[in-house]
């Protein structure tokens, strides 16, 4: 079994939104290129990946998508590649995910982190957690936040999302849009279908419980980008 967190290369970062809830700022950039203390948000993503040894940024695009070429004009960060693979119509956290899989081929796992996050969390202890158990998705968890809607029984493990399956479980938890996941588990995704990645955790909650894990991470700072009041209060 591998334990080694830095086997872990390849980081898929999501960057094509909309960004609907900060406009006007994003009508002319997508959300992770806006910038927060002088640089683009998913910069920061960037270098939190690279502290656990990712060495490969997959992003995928869709608004704005030309802005990306113009931020990165030599395809990478701090000389790590990036890919950017673009989406005409607009493929959602799943079906995103699914379309980048052949970029991915001969990976055992995968990080996937959404672009308008800013953290500084210890990524290790997912990796640790993740690596030496057979979850096909481990989830970072909050015990804090704004959006407490992962149920989660008295092992950590997810039981119910957005309150869909109404189980009662032992405790809710903020979802950190922080995950690793097998690459085995895109097979469960459909091909070039809009899809939100929480409905996929729903079924597998329901088919395979044991499949997806938990890790309740709240040292660390850990911000998302998603409207005006925390854009600001970033940048203040």
């Amino acid at each position: 079994m591998v334990t080694d967190i830095t086997s872990i290369t390849t980081a898929f970062i999501l960057g094509a939104g909309r960004g609907e809830r900060l406009r006007p700022m994003t009508e002319e950039y997508p959300k992770p290129l806006l910038l927060v203390r002088g640089r683009p948000v998913i910069t920061y993503v960037m270098d939190h990946l690279l502290s656990v040894g990712v060495k490969k940024f997959i992003v995928n695009t869709h608004h704005r998508a030309e802005r990306y070429a113009e931020v990165f004009p030599e395809g990478n960060w701090r000389g790590v590649p990036i890919d950017f693979r673009y989406e005409p119509v607009l493929l959602n956290t799943g079906g995103g995910l699914k379309n980048i899989e052949d970029l991915i081929q001969g990976e055992e796992h995968l990080w996937v982190y959404n672009g308008d996050i800013i953290s500084d969390l210890p990524l290790s202890r997912l990796a640790e957690v993740h690596l030496e158990g057979q979850n096909e998705v481990t989830l970072a968890l909050r015990t804090k936040g704004k959006n407490l809607n992962v149920g989660v029984d008295r092992d950590g493990r997810p039981c119910d999302f957005r309150f869909v399956l109404g189980r009662k479980c032992h405790s809710y938890r903020q979802f950190a849009g922080i995950y690793l996941v097998r690459t085995e588990f895109l097979s469960r995704l459909p091909a070039g279908v809009p899809i939100d990645i929480v409905t996929v955790f729903i079924d597998l909650v329901k088919e395979k419980p044991d499949a997806i894990g938990g890790v309740i991470i709240d040292e660390g700072t850990w911000d998302d980008v998603g409207d005006v009041a925390t854009y600001r209060q970033l940048n203040e």
